[in-house]
């Protein structure tokens, strides 16, 4: 039997404890990636791209499983957020001015032959609609800060102005990269005020003033 390996519970940057905001050195890790704008409460292009993810990466699970005889749990949701004035995103949490890109995880021994063949499986069994927008691409985040929220995501604010403004200042770093989210509860199923989210923040050391 194939044992089946479930990232969630064995890649330690999978991992974060609600009231506690923890340094972690994220692996290169690569993705299935999509792009979109906007509110994703409101947009079609969030929904679709959720809809055109998730064949090609069962896909890519089932011709692992099969030709490499590797099994795994496919990741989370995640999620790159950010707007030409982080306040909206941050503070006014004006969604309508959102820039997004949604990310689910594939091994490393996934190649770009294995992605392309998953793409045009899916396409001959469903055709989602933004399925050509998909693309197999590596993110390199390297030393981050995160934490878990529980509940709500319009109720993030307060905690990441204390992770941009007082968490990570006061440990001697500056953001980098993109604001990353993880979707560690299905948010079509599980009642906001239960959603457990890994908020995550690249950072890089401070330099000293004058330096």
């Amino acid at each position: 039997m194939t044992n089946k390996t479930d990232f969630k519970k064995t890649l330690d940057a999978y991992q974060a404890q609600r009231g506690r905001f923890r340094v972690v050195d994220v692996p290169d890790m690569q993705y299935l990636m999509i792009d979109g704008h906007g509110d994703p409460n409101t947009s079609p292009a969030f929904t679709e791209a959720v809809e055109a993810l998730y064949p090609v990466a069962y896909k890519l699970k089932f011709a692992s499983k099969r030709d490499l005889v590797r099994d795994y749990v496919v990741p989370p949701l995640e999620g790159l957020w950010w707007a030409e004035d982080m306040a909206s995103f941050t503070v006014v949490r004006d969604k309508s001015r959102w820039d997004w890109t949604l990310m689910l995880m594939v091994p490393d021994w996934i190649n770009q032959a294995m992605f392309i063949t998953a793409v045009e499986q899916a396409r001959a069994k469903n055709q989602p609609a933004r399925l050509d927008d998909i693309r197999l691409e590596a993110l390199s985040e390297g030393r981050c800060v995160q934490t878990l929220h529980v509940g709500s995501f319009d109720d993030e604010a307060d905690m990441l102005s204390q992770l941009h403004h007082e968490v990570i200042p006061d440990q001697g770093f500056r953001m980098v990269g993109t604001h990353h989210e993880i979707y560690l509860s299905d948010f079509r199923r599980v009642a906001p005020d239960k959603q457990r989210t890994i908020l995550r923040q690249p950072v890089t050391i401070q330099a000293a003033p004058g330096a």
